[in-house]
């Protein structure tokens, strides 16, 4: 699949805002399924100093410096990505969690350091008892991890209500598994918090999903939306990612922006303002097949 991506958002502030900060993670990752024909990022207004480099996980990122006053900031990521589907991995030929689990324990052991840091813990998706009793039920004795792993997917995806208005950025997984509602990335954060309580490595994914408008209606012009999932480790297949909020393994209509340890490390767009006041912001999303 080819894709034209449009990720457009805008700040409109109730006061000037005299200098800002801004760290983006915007551009599409080079994986091994996807490759980036062309990227641009168009800020307005411009930014005294630009700066793009590849962060501590491997992704394209930018800083932005504006120093002139101002009352609305236009970022606007537009790129061609091309995805290809990778084949669906056997689940039930891999390693038993257990036995994953105590080779990536304290002491030596054969995997790196890039690996061992998404089995440790980050700011929203730490190990917890809560998140551990509630991925337990997929991982019996002996099962294979991404067995296990697909399990937990199907749960989650059965057991809560997709609902944009329940959780924030800052909902925690207890508060989730006590309401059952919340977004994507709160269903991601599950998953991984429940993953590493186990011992497991799991990393988060943010990016974007090819939207289907109901039959016989129109597509709507920005309606998309950012989207995550996750990636969970094993050593015959590598990382293989699952999407908790749709209950499926990623294919070709899945774009992939970012890896990192949950949420915090790959946030769209974060930063620092000098003045501004409240402010309003609007992002509309398109994800078009060519």
């Amino acid at each position: 699949m080819i894709f034209e991506l449009s990720h457009k958002t805008v700040y409109r502030y109730t006061a000037p805002v005299a200098q800002s900060h801004h760290l983006i993670h915007l551009a599409p990752r080079p994986a091994d399924r996807q490759t980036v024909s062309r990227h641009t990022i168009i800020v307005e207004p411009a930014p005294a100093a630009r700066t793009d480099f590849v962060d501590a996980f491997g992704n394209p990122a930018t800083i932005l410096t504006i120093e002139q006053d101002h009352s609305e900031l236009l970022i606007h990521s537009r790129g061609q990505i091309e995805v290809t589907a990778r084949p669906k991995p056997d689940l039930t030929a891999t390693v038993s969690w257990s036995q994953l689990a105590a080779e990536l324990g304290p002491g030596p052991g054969p995997h790196d350091l890039d690996l061992l840091q998404y089995a440790c813990s980050s700011r929203y998706a730490r190990p917890a008892r809560d998140a551990y009793d509630y991925a337990r039920e997929s991982f019996p004795q002996g099962r294979p991890v991404l067995e296990g792993a697909m399990d937990l997917t199907s749960r989650i995806y059965t057991d809560f209500k997709y609902d944009p208005k329940a959780t924030d950025v800052a909902t925690s997984v207890s508060e989730l598994l006590r309401i059952r509602r919340g977004v994507c990335q709160d269903f991601a954060h599950l998953a991984i918090s429940g993953l590493r309580s186990l011992g497991l490595p799991a990393r988060y994914v943010s990016g974007y999903l090819l939207t289907h408008p109901p039959a016989g209606q129109p597509r709507l012009q920005g309606a998309d939306a950012s989207h995550a999932w996750i990636s969970v480790w094993a050593p015959e297949t590598g990382w293989v990612d699952f999407d908790p909020t749709n209950n499926l393994i990623p294919s070709d209509e899945h774009i992939t922006i970012a890896y990192g340890r949950d949420y915090h490390d790959v946030s769209p767009i974060a930063g620092v303002l000098l003045g501004g006041g409240e402010h309003k912001m609007d992002v509309a999303v398109d994800v078009v097949p060519v």
